[in-house]
């Protein structure tokens, strides 16, 4: 038996890692002192422990929870304005991003929420590494520890459903089946949900940029891409699967696919699996978008290039992995809008101007891309993401007049 909110439930097969089932849902101020003490703490945790060292998106969460960060977003709120969190938040993390789940943590606990956090099923390192380090923080912590629990359970086991009947606000990261799923469950009438459901990212490069880049630029520039793609096999939303190529030229492709190959060389780890899952792709590409594939080029079994003839609403189908990636030379930007919906999350960049492209966006009042981002910053993960002010979403203004 489950006691939540001093309602009795039965519940099976939960396993907590951190916490229990007697959460205290006490909203707190966005952004309080005891939060940003244990933030700071965890960040100098996470970058003295060796796994921060090895793991690059645990020293990114790290960097993002430093003293200095976490300032500079406090100064960012409306101070004018009464706020408190909206109680209890539960995140459904995804399956295939290892530390999003304390991302997404992070955000509502700086909202001032309590939380119940569904880890990732699969066993990542990074987060074995990180849970051991915020139950050793959360220990200088006791009320923020009193407002946290870090939960396992598989998919047979009515946890969602119970939490989600107690929850606040909902944190639902997901395929859109998953989703779709989630919001058929029952849930408080003022819950506010959260969701972030497949989405379809590109990145836009000027060829006459790369033409006129000298070797050290082009070397980060294929380092930058690296850790928007390869670094997480592209799983994540936020990762380029398709390039569209402006000012295009084959020698400045080849420029740029050579750099890329270097560093993939260097750096990835081929799994087997991987190479298998990719060729099959490329196979499934071949008999279901004849029309669309103009031309394929592979480096080894480290990088397949798919250039399309014919790209249309329907290019989010074309995802690869593990460095499979699509091109396409833009004849003018007005193609591009044209191909754009609302699956368009990020666009990656090199050698085109920002704001002359989301402006462009609002004139065309197009519905897709929420976020504009230079090539190498795709996982940058923060409160403004998929189109969301989080800290806003997952807190509540308390008019006076």
């Amino acid at each position: 038996m489950q006691k939540l909110e001093d309602v009795q439930i039965h519940m099976s097969g939960v396993n907590y890692l951190i916490g229990n089932e007697d959460i205290l849902n006490m909203p707190e101020v966005p952004f309080s002192d005891e939060v940003c003490k244990f933030l700071n703490d965890l960040s100098k945790e996470i970058l003295g422990s060796k796994e921060g060292r090895l793991y690059p998106d645990l020293s990114a969460l790290a960097f993002w929870c430093r003293r200095a960060n976490i300032q500079h977003l406090k100064s960012l709120l409306d101070n004018k304005q009464y706020r408190l969190g909206r109680g209890l938040c539960f995140h459904i993390a995804p399956s295939n991003i290892p530390v999003n789940f304390a991302f997404s943590y992070v955000f509502s606990l700086l909202a001032g929420n309590a939380n119940i956090v569904r880890l990732p099923g699969k066993d990542f390192p990074q987060v074995k590494a990180l849970i051991e380090i915020f139950k050793k923080i959360l220990e200088k912590y006791p009320k923020i520890k009193d407002r946290t629990a870090f939960v396992k359970y598989n998919r047979a086991s009515d946890a969602t459903s119970v939490f989600s009947k107690t929850a606040d606000v909902r944190m639902l990261w997901g395929g859109d089946n998953t989703i779709k799923a989630l919001k058929s469950c029952e849930t408080k009438p003022r819950c506010i949900d959260i969701a972030f459901s497949d989405r379809y990212s590109v990145c836009i490069i000027d060829g006459a940029s790369v033409l006129k880049a000298d070797e050290k630029t082009i070397e980060k520039l294929a380092e930058n891409f690296y850790n928007d793609t390869y670094l997480m096999d592209q799983n994540a939303c936020s990762s380029p699967q398709l390039i569209y190529w402006q000012n295009d030229s084959e020698y400045a492709r080849e420029k740029f696919w050579s750099a890329v190959y270097k560093t993939a060389k260097e750096k990835y780890n081929l799994q087997d699996a991987i190479c298998v899952d990719k060729y099959t792709k490329l196979c499934e590409d071949a008999i279901d978008y004849p029309e669309k594939i103009k031309s394929v080029k592979h480096c080894g079994n480290l990088l397949y290039r798919s250039e399309l003839s014919a790209p249309d609403k329907d290019i989010e189908n074309l995802r690869g992995k593990g460095g499979y990636f699509y091109e396409y030379s833009l004849k003018d930007t007005g193609e591009l809008y044209r191909m754009i919906d609302e699956k368009y999350q990020t666009v990656t960049y090199f050698g085109i101007n920002p704001e002359k492209l989301v402006k462009e966006i609002c004139i065309h009042k197009i519905c897709g891309i929420d976020r504009i981002v230079p090539v190498g910053q795709a996982m940058d993960i923060d409160i403004i993401w998929d189109g969301y002010d989080l800290l806003n979403q997952l807190s509540r203004i308390i008019d006076v007049r």
